[in-house]
């Protein structure tokens, strides 16, 4: 069954003081603007209704106005279309505007701050008040605008003092405090692009040695969002995402123009300082191939071509999407044509884009030399790993007429099925990961090359969690698991590292797990469907079972709706977005076109995968 986050959304229960105007991108919908006439106060349904025709302005405080109304007029003018702040700052005295720093933090609440004015004993009303902000959090942008979901209880104080015969701010909350609906209005995700640093391991055949990875954060839609993307590429990854991925920029790069924009011909210019034009004509092409991909997400056109200048204009570097094509992200790189997934005889089967008839591979995994219970073709679409049908044996073979199946190349001593091997997923450097899920040694694995000796990898957070499922991205340095902890089934990303110690033996570690469905109770499949994007079957507590897209961020930001479909086991998607999602689902083997239904391949089969 489908569902949409966003419909159970609600506006904050604050009364948004605001002005609306008609927005300039609109080709119809305002015949005149009044010019006079008094400042409303718009209740947010209002806004909602709304969204795509107006920009939202502050209104500054009146004369008069009581604590209470101070602090919810500065909570409504941060929600505003302003690039400064400027109204939300007259609610502060003159020391706490220049002290405040509204992006060191953004706390998301699920319907908004609601303040509440108390008088402490002894504090004298007519000088002094403090109003308590609380709420249920769902979720924090940091500085560097890295979205990260965490429930709780969230409650702080503002301090308010007279200035004059007027109430003033003294003491505001750290950042912004808004409500979930407002954040969604006000930010859209966006994705930077960095390069994977994979530590120099890599040996297999056509392994990606320089690819992008997508970094999401949050950025403000209706404030010069082209130049502020650009920027927020320069100030470098998000902390989580540092350890592996770097940036072609030199370090304190900045842009010279204070506004960027696209010329007649969808070109973007971009004039750096003279810390980002000391390089050569290679590293310019890097920076600009990371530009490229990150401007893109935010362009309303497709881009021509990206200048890199000097401060006074002369080029460094031109860079168009063709030549960016050799820096794209992994899973954009390798142009799959099949789908796969397990016949009836437990046998694998492909099926193209432009056909319904499956049909079987060619090799050992489809003249039945080994019975299969789950696979994972590689990218290239020239060898594929399969677990037997007793998930105990891993085979790797090319899927080529005549190939044999040879020897297994990881053996699993669990005594039950359920307990031995995780279906195996490749990343785009030819490297095979897996999981044992043996009670008596459950282990993380990775395959270098696909055929090396098996390599444990580290997960210090996994605790006493059990990884019941994996998909490496594309790029090799993330990875999503699903980790069974008392009772409950949850997607948990991870950040691939290897150490630098032996790099002709790398250690490898997944750091940092992060809950990327944390409202999900019960995940039972995952894929890759993006740059930073999966696909998740799961239900909530109490709930019917969903499927949906999430960020790997944890956010649900501009994620379409699924048609239904019932009792869904596997789901398996592409990371380029314009390739259909297959499903295992209770009715057999079924597809969804874009822009379609889900449509029956065959009432027979398992275990669906893209190459990955």
């Amino acid at each position: 069954m489908a569902s949409d986050r966003h419909t159970k959304r609600r506006w904050s229960p604050l009364r948004a003081s605001a002005l609306l105007a008609c927005g300039a991108v609109l080709a119809s919908g305002c015949a005149s603007m009044p010019d006079s006439g008094e400042v409303h106060r718009v209740d947010a349904s209002q806004r909602a209704d709304a969204d795509a025709q107006v920009r939202v302005f502050g209104v500054p405080p009146r004369a008069g106005e009581q604590p209470n109304d101070i602090v919810k007029g500065f909570l409504e003018a941060t929600t505003s279309d302003e690039a400064d702040f400027k109204t939300a700052r007259l609610y502060l005295t003159k020391e706490a505007s220049r002290s405040w720093k509204p992006f060191s933090k953004t706390t998301v609440l699920e319907d908004g701050p609601v303040p509440r004015t108390d008088r402490p004993a002894g504090e004298r009303l007519d000088r002094s008040a403090t109003a308590e902000l609380s709420g249920k959090q769902i979720a924090t942008v940091d500085r560097k605008q890295a979205y990260k979901p965490g429930e709780g209880t969230y409650t702080t104080t503002v301090h308010l003092t007279k200035v004059g015969k007027e109430w003033r701010i003294d003491a505001p909350p750290e950042g912004l405090v808004l409500g979930e609906s407002d954040f969604e209005r006000i930010y859209r995700s966006v994705n930077k692009y960095y390069f994977a640093e994979t530590g120099g391991d890599e040996k297999a055949p056509g392994a990606q040695k320089e690819v992008l990875v997508a970094d999401p954060v949050y950025l403000r839609r209706r404030i010069d969002p082209l130049t502020s993307t650009v920027k927020a590429l320069l100030k470098g990854p998000t902390n989580w995402l540092d350890r592996v991925v770097g940036t072609q920029f030199p370090r304190g790069t900045e842009v010279v123009d204070d506004t960027l924009s696209l010329d007649d011909s969808n070109g973007l210019r971009v004039r750096l300082n003279d810390r980002g034009a000391t390089v050569g004509p290679r590293q310019c092409d890097r920076m600009a191939a990371q530009l490229l991909y990150t401007v893109q997400d935010q362009a309303s056109a497709k881009i021509s071509r990206v200048e890199l200048a000097r401060g006074d204009g002369s080029e460094l570097c031109v860079l168009n999407p063709g030549e960016a094509a050799a820096y794209a992200p992994a899973g954009l790189k390798n142009h799959t044509e099949h789908q796969y997934f397990i016949d009836a005889e437990h046998r694998l089967a492909s099926l193209s884009d432009g056909s319904d008839e499956p049909s079987r591979v060619e090799g050992p995994f489809g003249d039945g030399s080994v019975e299969l219970s789950s696979v994972g073709v590689d990218r290239s679409e020239r060898f594929a790993a399969g677990v037997s049908l007793d998930r105990r044996s891993l085979y790797v073979a090319p899927m080529s007429s005549g190939a044999e199946r040879g020897d297994a190349k990881l053996h699993s001593t669990a005594d039950s099925e359920k307990d031995a091997l995780t279906a195996p997923s490749w990343d785009g450097n030819g490297n095979l990961w897996i999981a044992d899920r043996d009670p008596d040694g459950q282990r993380l694995l990775r395959l270098s090359a696909g055929s090396g000796k098996p390599q444990e990898v580290v997960v210090p957070a996994l605790g006493k969690g059990r990884i019941e499922g994996l998909r490496v991205s594309s790029d090799g340095v993330r990875l999503a698991l699903l980790v069974t902890r008392n009772g409950h089934t949850s997607l948990e990303l991870g950040r691939v590292e290897r150490s630098a110690r032996d790099p002709g033996k790398p250690q490898l570690s997944v750091n940092d797990l992060l809950s990327v469905a944390p409202q999900l109770e019960h995940v039972k499949a995952a894929s890759w469907a993006g740059s930073s994007r999966l696909v998740v079957v799961g239900t909530e507590a109490g709930g019917v079972q969903q499927l949906q897209y999430v960020e790997t961020d944890g956010s649900s930001s501009n994620t379409p709706t699924l048609p239904g479909i019932n009792g869904v086991r596997a789901v398996a998607a592409s990371e380029d977005e314009n390739k259909p999602l297959i499903a295992h689902s209770s009715d057999g083997i079924v597809r969804l076109p874009l822009d379609a239904n889900w449509k029956l391949v065959t009432e027979k089969g398992a275990a669906p995968v893209y190459p990955g």
